[in-house]
């Protein structure tokens, strides 16, 4: 019972932080290109 939930809840934490670094990521290079865009101009 006891270990169940715990490896319910460590997928979910792993799951979140996948999320998480995805949308850091996602966010940054979108950001870099935006820069690049108004250096360029």
């Amino acid at each position: 019972m006891f270990f169940t939930t715990l490896i319910q809840y460590t997928v979910k934490f792993i799951l979140m932080v996948a999320v998480a670094g995805a949308g850091i990521f996602l966010g940054k290079k979108l950001r870099d290109r935006k820069d690049a865009k108004t250096t360029g101009e």
